[in-house]
Order: structure tokens, then C-alpha cells, then sequence
């Protein structure tokens, strides 16, 4: 999927000039506090909302002009998206047979049974968290090449959610499958996010492999008096505290040969997120 120069303006809220691609194999985590544009982004894919400019790219066709089509490769779990209350289990295969051309009802039959879902129990009678794993049984069933989840995991407990990372883990790994995840629950993406987009007041401010942040990314904790000493080319943020300053490091190696008794932690992606956020910026990397 691309996504370029796409834009949305409402009264008090910008989506402004957004652009990012989603390869397939990877699985991209997209982050930011509340009001960020996360999910008006996915809307926007989705095409649930008009957009101002910009355009939409899915498996190379224009999703404007090939809705029906992209749609039927495509599966969508969205926070607090629940199927027809009255409706039992087993009577959503009949509904998606006549929605999907590649409705695989023996796998949906499967996802079921993984997932410990009664097919004789009505959907309001489902518990927060079996209704979203009916939900993913629902969006894996038709074979798609392309998940897009917003916040589907928001609210579950850590078992379920792990569950649910495996399969996403497992949906990739053909490398032909891609998934644009977009959740508050950063330690989930820390676990299986190739990429990591972060949006803050309706603008991308960081795009990064997951493999970079690893590698080069750190958290260092020192007094000012070494904080001052520092190069600023050395780190991308820091948040100043009475006594101390926490540090965003852009190259852990580099530092820690100079400085060999340093404690650099890892950067996590909650890290990332809030020095973005709280702190002073010094180097858009």
C-alpha cells in the first residue's frame, strides 16, 4: 500500500500532507497519543471518509476507483466493531458467503474452533474479547492479503492479545502478506512491528525499521553537566529534569565507544513516543 500527500482538514483538526508505504511481509505499527490521526488515517484507507487531496494506493490500483476490488483482498478489525447483535456464530458464514468471492467457510469453521468461539452462541453474548477474536476469524476468512487493525486489540487481556500477535506474526511470514496496525499498546508492536509510524497533530514526524531503532536507538540517563558536554549531533531529544536529563541517543555504538562506562537502555517504542512528544527536538533524524 502507498499512501502520499493525503490530507484531510476538518474544523479543529489537520490530517496534513500524510505519505508513507506499507511493503508486503512487514507488518507496520502506527502510533501517537489520542487525536494524532491515526485513525482518520485508516478511515481514509479505507475510504470510509472523503478526502481533501492525496491518494491511495492498494496492490498498485487506485482505492477510489477499485474499491470493490481491493476490498475483497483486504481485512479490517476496527476498535469496536461488533457484528449484529442477534446473530448467531454460525450464521455470519451465510452472511460473508454472499460478501466475499473467496469466502472460505471451512476456515472460518477452523478460526472458530481456535479460538474457542461457540458457533450456537449469539454474538451479544460474547465476551469484549470474543468478539474480537470473531472479528479476526471474520477478516482472516476470506483469505486476505492486507490487514488493517485500529486499536483491535485495545481492552483484551494479555493472553488473548498474545494470541493475537502470534497469528499476525504468522499471517507475514509467507512475505506476501502486510498489516498497518494501529494501537496505544506500544509493548505489542515492540514484539512484532517491522516499522513504526509516528503521528503527532495530523503529521508523520517518524518513520523507522524496528531493526534501526534497535539497533542504533538508546535511552541514556546522566546529570547536566555531562548532558552539556554532549554533541548535539549525539541524540534526537531529551527531556531535562531537576537533577537529571533523559536522552535520546541516535547512534548507542558511536557514543559507547567514546564513553565505555555509559548505561544506554533500550529505546522501546513508548520511549520513542513520549520524547517526541515531552521533549525538546534537536534532530529530525
Amino acid at each position: 500500500m502507498s499512501v502520499s500527500h493525503l490530507t484531510k482538514t476538518y474544523k479543529d483538526f489537520k490530517l496534513d500532507d500524510v505519505s508513507f508505504t506499507i511493503p508486503r511481509g512487514m507488518i507496520v505499527g502506527l502510533i501517537g497519543e489520542n487525536g494524532a490521526g491515526k485513525s482518520t488515517t485508516i478511515s481514509a484507507v479505507l475510504n470510509m471518509l472523503s478526502i481533501d487531496s492525496g491518494d491511495i494506493s492498494v496492490f498498485d490500483m487506485d482505492f477510489r476507483k477499485h474499491e470493490r476490488e481491493i476490498k475483497q483482498k483486504i481485512g479490517a478489525v476496527l476498535d469496536e466493531l461488533h457484528q449484529i447483535p442477534h446473530l448467531y456464530c454460525s450464521d455470519i458464514d451465510k452472511i460473508m458467503k454472499r460478501s466475499y468471492m473467496h469466502w472460505d467457510s471451512h476456515l472460518f469453521k477452523e478460526y472458530l474452533g481456535r479460538f474457542h468461539l461457540p458457533a450456537d452462541k449469539k454474538v451479544r453474548e460474547l465476551s469484549k474479547g470474543m468478539n474480537v477474536k470473531l472479528n479476526f476469524a471474520i477478516a482472516l476468512s476470506h483469505n486476505p492479503e492486507f490487514l488493517i487493525l485500529d486499536e483491535a486489540t485495545s481492552g483484551l487481556d494479555p493472553v488473548i492479545r498474545d494470541e493475537i500477535l502470534e497469528l499476525l506474526q504468522d499471517f507475514v511470514l509467507d512475505e506476501k502478506h502486510s498489516v498497518l496496525i494501529s494501537s496505544h499498546i506500544t509493548s505489542d508492536l515492540d514484539k512484532i512491528a517491522d516499522y513504526i509510524i509516528f503521528m503527532h497533530e495530523g503529521r508523520i514526524r517518524f518513520i523507522k525499521s524496528k531493526e534501526e531503532i534497535d539497533t542504533h536507538y538508546g535511552v541514556l540517563n546522566c546529570r547536566n553537566d555531562f548532558f552539556e558536554a554532549l554533541s548535539p549531533d549525539d541524540y534526537l531529544a531529551y527531556i531535562k529534569g531537576d537533577y537529571s536529563v533523559q536522552v535520546l541517543i541516535r547512534n548507542k555504538q558511536a557514543l559507547l565507544a567514546h564513553f565505555q562506562d555509559l548505561v544506554i537502555e533500550r529505546a522501546t517504542v513508548e520511549d520513542i513516543m513520549l520524547f517526541y512528544i515531552k521533549g525538546v527536538i534537536t534532530c529530525q533524524d
